[in-house]
């Protein structure tokens, strides 16, 4: 992920431009979730030794090669396990979720590792209709009370001046634990824009809306407590490997998932194949 601040009069070159990593703790065929998490834990250390400035994890739901379910966990056992980097979600699917529970939660892991915990929210459910009725969305539910749930979320962190809330995140009330909105569309874009508040796209498998999404957080934006100028993120998918044949070998596991998704099988990560028109 890179994040390059929306001020188009002063160009950036790619060495200025942060870089962050998002994690879906794959699980290698033929391993174990444990084994994943080891891994991703792993990843993190090495990461912040070479620099880079956030490392989140994303959740998603009943899908055999990844391990991130428990998204807050893995979280903590990612923060626990380094010192300066920060962690955090991208992102935690507010729509699957109390917000009072997020609150609890972000607010725990902020005053364990103060400092250092980002809350990205999307309102994408992360999983199937099936899956997404088990974790207590209603059948009704498409994500449009998204706005009603964020806003519930951040009184929580930050109560209204003056009022009397009944019901409080403890530990989480009073502390600053900096929101991102994410999205593969407008409609985050726009919501981030309006609330002024930073937003990550995930080009990484919507790369067409990009810009219009950018576009459109741009013109939407207004200051805020949280930032006086936009502040964008954009996931980007990239294989590194010492050759480009190697590289282009390595990408055929990310295919193969990509293909399975689309056949409607799960299962876990695919080693490289030296050809995909066997598949």
């Amino acid at each position: 992920m890179t994040e390059p601040h929306l001020d188009h009069t002063a160009p950036k070159a790619l060495r200025d431009i942060p870089l962050s990593i998002l994690d879906l703790a794959p699980i290698t065929a033929g391993s174990t979730a444990a084994h994943s998490l080891r891994n991703t834990l792993d990843l993190a250390q090495h990461a912040e030794k070479w620099g880079y400035n956030r490392y989140w994890l994303a959740e998603h739901h009943n899908m055999p090669g990844i391990a991130s379910s428990a998204t807050s966990v893995v979280i903590g056992h990612v923060a626990g396990g380094t010192n300066t980097i920060r962690v955090g979600s991208g992102g935690i699917m507010l729509p699957n979720h109390a917000p009072l529970v997020i609150a609890e939660q972000f607010g725990t892991l902020e005053s364990l590792y103060p400092g250092r915990i980002d809350l990205g929210l999307g309102r994408a459910p992360g999983s199937d209709q099936l899956t997404s009725r088990a974790l207590r969305r209603g059948p009704g539910s498409d994500g449009q009370d998204f706005p009603d749930r964020l806003g519930e979320l951040r009184n929580y962190f930050q109560p209204t001046s003056g009022s009397s809330m009944r019901i409080r995140a403890i530990p989480g009330e009073g502390l600053h634990v900096p929101i991102w909105l994410l999205g593969s569309s407008g409609f985050s874009a726009q919501l981030a824009g309006q609330l002024g508040l930073p937003f990550s796209f995930a080009s990484h498998f919507a790369p067409d809306y990009l810009m219009p999404a950018l576009d459109l957080y741009r013109s939407s934006f207004r200051p805020s407590s949280e930032l006086s100028k936009p502040y964008a993120m954009i996931g980007v998918n990239v294989i590194c490997a010492d050759t480009d044949e190697e590289a282009q070998r390595l990408a055929t596991s990310p295919y193969q998932q990509f293909l399975n998704i689309i056949r409607g099988r799960t299962g876990q990560l695919s080693p490289p194949v030296d050809s995909m028109d066997v598949l």
